[in-house]
């Protein structure tokens, strides 16, 4: 057995979790398999397996090995598929990261045509606020909200999203007035850890105010903003399909709607120094169909 199907056999056991289920995926047998991956540890000098009653689990050398090697091997796919122009059945598995709540309202939900075009890709989906390092991470790609501060990713933007102030009609009800960007200081405030020190500046017919929220709640994850403003809590700041759902029933309401304040930018994101894959651009041209085909584009997009 050459050297890149050796790695392929210990992808697909890890993926799969033990010998037998990879061998069944690859149409091996079980004892082909087992010694393919015993070439890899003798060839390594170190052991990529445990072995136990209740399966297989990658060792830590295992691991590291297992997030290099599954990137060679999907670049392979994608190579086959390439000259066999086969783009339109993508196999091979895909790890993408996406903000959590973007990908829990915008993407997630609609994940279902993109698999059912490619019933061959598998996709791992890391929904999570931080910026997470692409190559560390053996991601594929990312999307990501706000400004980029990594020079070093591949980039480009899909849409610049409108932000306001939110809150829901309860809070309003029970609060001060709120008519000019002044009037938020008065306001309890639910803040993201990750914004700059609350400082916003409002814009209006040539005129710009600048505004500072006092947060009554700093939250370090826009999930828990969400959980916070639909409690009535506080009004916040923050890009209108955070609360999409809610805009669309009135449950959360647009403040201060005769000012505006800067958009925020939605960005894909790639790893530097290498080719994208075909499975990565597939991706990046399905959250581009998803943002167009918002129902209100028109008033979430600048």
């Amino acid at each position: 057995m050459d050297r890149l199907q050796a790695m392929t056999v210990f992808v697909r056991v890890v993926e799969s979790g033990s010998f037998s289920a990879a061998a069944r995926l690859m149409h091996l047998g079980q004892p082909a398999v087992s010694k393919a991956v015993a070439q890899l540890e003798r060839q390594l000098g170190v052991q990529l397996l445990l072995r136990s009653a209740h399966g297989l689990t990658p060792t830590d050398a295992g691991q590291r090995y297992f997030e290099r090697v599954a990137r060679i091997v999907s670049d392979a796919e994608d190579a086959d598929a390439a000259a066999r122009d086969s783009t339109l059945s993508l196999q091979g598995r895909l790890r993408v990261a996406v903000p959590t709540t973007f990908g829990r309202i915008q993407i997630v939900p609609r994940l279902g045509d993109f698999l059912k075009k490619h019933p061959r890709l598998k996709m791992d989906i890391e929904l999570d606020d931080r910026r997470v390092d692409l190559v560390a991470e053996g991601i594929d790609i990312a999307i990501r909200v706000g400004p980029l501060n990594d020079s070093t990713m591949i980039a480009k933007r899909l849409a610049r999203g409108r932000r306001s102030v939110l809150a829901t009609p309860r809070y309003l009800e029970q609060s001060l007035v709120l008519e000019t960007p002044e009037d938020l200081a008065l306001h309890q405030a639910v803040t993201y850890a990750r914004d700059d020190g609350g400082r916003y500046v409002f814009h209006q017919q040539g005129k710009d105010v600048s505004a500072t929220l006092s947060p009554r709640l700093n939250l370090s994850a826009a999930e828990g903003i969400r959980a916070a403003v639909l409690a009535d809590l506080g009004l916040t700041i923050a890009a209108d399909w955070m609360f999409l759902p809610e805009l669309e029933c009135g449950t959360v309401v647009r403040c201060l709607t005769n000012w505006s304040l800067p958009p925020v930018d939605l960005w894909v994101v790639y790893p530097s120094g290498r080719l994208t894959s075909a499975k990565a651009r597939a991706f990046s041209d399905f959250v581009a169909g998803v943002v167009g085909e918002l129902e209100t584009v028109s008033r979430l997009m600048c």
